[in-house]
């Protein structure tokens, strides 16, 4: 019985094998039907067609019912300058002018290269100059290009523009934003061309990006929360687009859906974990750090904004009202935490310095040394303690000691703070550290960050002289 059943075994593996092919090619063909079902629907629809998630946002509250208002907070009905003032507001809530402006000169006017694993990204004029801009557009052209990432012609849009968060806004505050670059300044000034490598310059293969990145809708309110969070929830899903920096991305370069919020690297800085993980995110801050951080860049013995969100803050969100400020707060709050593997919160590292300096006096150093570059560099701002000059004053020299940046996992967002430095402009206060990129080699700035992390901060955080000079050819 052994002998025959061993003759028979062999014989059931070209059948295996022919199960598993037919299995792929059915798979295969579900995939390729479903895929041309995706297309078919989606351009058959539309752009000028209406929504049945775009329900208003009374339906979570009760409150004002005799004025209704949509999901961003805005009255059905508004004219004229009001709506070009809302637009205003909505702008500055989406950040419309970082990316659309490359010389603060011609704002809106485009040109700002966006570096991506693919090639580099060139934003487009979106002033209402005819030419160059987008004066001839539709209002339906607008909408289909906020909520699809269609262009006027009919074009894919590259994910750079995140329409894959600005499809939840509402055709009310789109057409107020609209509104507001009508009254824009038009100006005459035509982008390079973006360089992508091939088969990427082909916006077409979008449909398949689209497939697996994109889910086309309006923000759809939860009647189960209240209507601070679903105010939160519209602006951070929607148009503050918070996502685009903080959720790490597929291998397709979309949104890893599965880590919303818990942290990424974008040209060569890290934009931190903002889950409410009381190690790895922002689950240690009171509502009212978080608030000021938002509102002024700012959070004393906790964080400094520095690089993309310095001009996040600086741009827009200390434009936000109180009221929205406190929204996103709350939806952020609701988020599921999620652990980065941190031991201790970012912000709850360091001591101040004992000794260096009387250590170093009287001393011949001839190699790159630490300590010395820092207190020769930094520590007339930050002291030679560590511990800062000015307090929590608006305009202080901040401490090092429990900083994120000092005491976060990672050190390259000190790295870039010594290189490019940190502009950063508010209602609060006008801060400025200068860059030394051009002053400290790639040695000397690795010493300056490996001293700071083990002095004061994280000493297991540390960069090499290969990472640095990396770091020094971001933007």
């Amino acid at each position: 019985m052994m002998k025959n059943t061993s003759r028979v075994q062999p014989a059931a593996l070209p059948v295996q094998s022919m199960r598993r092919r037919s299995f792929r090619v059915a798979t295969l063909a579900a995939i390729f039907a479903l895929f041309a079902l995706y297309v078919a629907w989606h351009e058959a629809r539309g752009p000028g067609e209406r929504h049945n998630d775009e329900l208003p946002i009374t339906q979570a509250h009760a409150d004002d019912a005799s004025q209704p208002s949509n999901a961003a907070g805005t009255p059905a009905a508004v004219a004229g300058g009001d709506l070009v003032k809302r637009g205003e507001y909505l702008a500055r809530v989406g950040d419309c002018v970082a990316c659309h402006t490359a010389d603060k000169s011609r704002p809106f006017a485009g040109g700002l290269p966006i570096n991506t694993p693919v090639g580099t990204i060139v934003t487009p004029n979106i002033t209402p100059d005819p030419d160059t801009g987008i004066g001839q557009w539709s209002d339906a052209d607008f909408l289909r290009a906020m909520h699809e990432g269609i262009g006027k012609g009919g074009e894919r849009l590259y994910p750079a523009f995140p329409y894959v968060e600005y499809t939840k806004v509402t055709d009310q505050d789109v057409m107020a934003i609209r509104a507001y670059l009508k009254t824009l300044t038009p100006i005459h000034y035509a982008p390079p061309g973006n360089t992508l490598k091939f088969p990427f310059n082909q916006r077409w293969l979008m449909v398949f990006w689209n497939l697996f990145n994109f889910n086309e809708g309006r923000f759809v309110p939860d009647p189960k929360q209240s209507a601070e969070w679903n105010r939160g929830a519209y602006l951070v899903e929607g148009l503050a687009h918070c996502e685009e920096c903080h959720t790490p991305r597929n291998f397709m370069q979309g949104l890893k859906t599965s880590s919303r919020f818990s942290g990424a690297v974008q040209a060569g800085w890290h934009a931190y974990n903002i889950t409410p993980d009381k190690n790895s995110g922002v689950g240690n801050w009171s509502d009212d750090e978080l608030a000021a951080y938002l509102s002024t860049g700012a959070a004393p013995g906790r964080a400094n904004a520095a690089g993309p969100m310095a001009e996040v803050v600086t741009d827009s969100t200390q434009y936000l009202t109180q009221e929205d400020v406190g929204s996103i707060v709350k939806y952020l709050r609701s988020l599921p935490p999620i652990s980065g593997g941190e031991s201790r919160p970012r912000n709850q590292w360091g001591n101040p310095a004992a000794d260096d300096v009387t250590t170093l006096r009287g001393t011949t150093v001839n190699a790159v040394n630490g300590a010395q570059l820092f207190i020769a560099n930094c520590a007339t701002c930050h002291n030679w303690t560590g511990q800062g000059i000015g307090a929590s004053a608006p305009g202080a020299y901040p401490s090092l000691i429990h900083n994120s940046a000092v005491g976060a996992s990672d050190a390259n967002n000190l790295a870039m703070v010594i290189l490019h430095g940190v502009t950063r402009t508010t209602k609060q206060a006008d801060v400025l550290m200068p860059a030394f990129g051009t002053e400290l080699t790639d040695d000397q700035v690795a010493a300056i960050t490996n001293y700071v992390t083990k002095q004061f901060g994280n000493p297991q955080s540390t960069v090499t002289v290969d990472q640095v000079a990396r770091l020094r050819t971001q933007q």
